[in-house]
């Protein structure tokens, strides 16, 4: 088994796709671990503000098949196919760490968002604090403190996603 890392995020109706994403991530791998809700301003365009999470679980998928799956559920959900990179959107389901493999194709392993965006940095230090990144060589918890928060506005929300939180 893998343990693999998700971003997940919205700003259309997000706290409804969230929650529709999480279901459906729960039915399909089984036990999640989530960390809590962080809302931010959108990045790269200006819209609505987002909700983000990152959510841990355990599979036995390939990488491909991981990523076939996460672009199944956010169509299920919504996502137009081919939609722009910055734009508003209902679900965004984004692979950010397969174990500790690093990689170029089918995705980029780790996901660059890791260290550049506060909206994956955060709820990831969270969720696993002293999980190494596997090119930085630092933990989550360590690169969160050094990252320069005045970037990009970030701040906790209470969500409540009934049996899931």
């Amino acid at each position: 088994m893998s343990r693999i890392f998700i971003s997940l995020g919205s700003n259309i109706e997000p706290a409804r796709y969230l929650q529709a994403g999480l279901l459906e991530l729960q039915t399909i791998f089984g036990e999640l671990s989530c960390s809590p809700v962080y809302e931010s301003e959108s990045v790269g365009f200006n819209g609505s503000n987002f909700l983000n999470m990152v959510v841990s679980l355990q599979t036995e998928m390939p990488v491909a098949a991981v990523v076939a799956c996460f672009k199944a559920i956010e169509l299920r959900h919504g996502r137009l196919p081919g939609a722009k990179k910055f734009a508003p959107r209902t679900l965004d389901l984004d692979l950010l760490l397969y174990d500790a493999q690093v990689c170029q194709t089918p995705v980029v392993l780790p996901r660059a968002e890791i260290l550049t965006n506060a909206f994956v940095l955060w709820p990831l230090a969270e969720l696993a604090p002293t999980l190494v990144h596997p090119i930085a060589g630092k933990s989550y918890a360590q690169l969160w403190d050094e990252y320069d928060k005045t970037r990009q506005k970030l701040w906790p929300v209470a969500v409540d996603f009934g049996q899931l939180a």
